[in-house]
C-alpha cells in the first residue's frame, strides 16, 4: 500500500487509488496480516507486541520513539485494538511504550481479546 506522510511520519493512505474493492475488504478485516504467522512461528515475532517498524518510518525516530524498537513486534497490540491509523505517531509510541513498561500475561490476553472486535469493526484499517 501507499504511505502518505503524516506529521513527518509515513501511515497508510486513507483513500490509495491502487485499492480494489476485494482489496479494500481484505485490509479492513486485516487478512493481509496473516503471513506474520509465518514470522512468528520463527521466532521473529510475538502475537502481541508493537507493529514492525518500516525502514523509512525508523529513519525519522528520534530518541524517543527509537525506544519501541527494544520490543519484539507483535502480530497484535495496544495501538491495533485502540484505533490503529486513526492515532497519530505520538500517540502510537506512548502505547508501545505503555506495553513494554506495564507488560503482563494478562495484559496481553485483554488486547488479544480486544482484538477480535478490532478486526470485526475495520476501525482505523486502511
Amino acid at each position: 500500500l501507499a504511505y502518505s506522510d503524516r506529521e513527518g511520519h509515513h501511515f497508510k493512505m486513507v483513500a490509495d487509488p491502487r485499492r480494489t474493492p476485494i482489496g479494500a475488504i481484505i485490509r479492513k478485516l486485516s487478512i493481509d496480516e496473516l503471513p506474520q504467522l509465518f514470522n512468528i512461528l520463527k521466532g521473529e515475532m510475538s502475537w502481541v507486541g508493537p507493529r514492525p517498524a518500516i525502514i523509512p518510518e525508523v529513519e525519522k525516530y528520534d530518541d524517543w520513539a527509537r525506544q519501541r524498537l527494544n520490543i519484539t513486534p507483535g502480530l497484535t497490540g495496544l495501538w491495533q485494538v485502540s484505533g490503529r491509523s486513526n492515532l497519530s505517531f505520538e500517540e502510537m509510541v506512548k502505547l508501545d511504550l505503555y506495553y513494554a513498561e506495564n507488560w503482563s500475561l494478562g495484559l496481553d490476553l485483554k488486547i488479544l481479546l480486544r482484538t477480535i472486535p478490532a478486526v470485526i469493526s475495520g476501525r482505523g484499517a486502511y
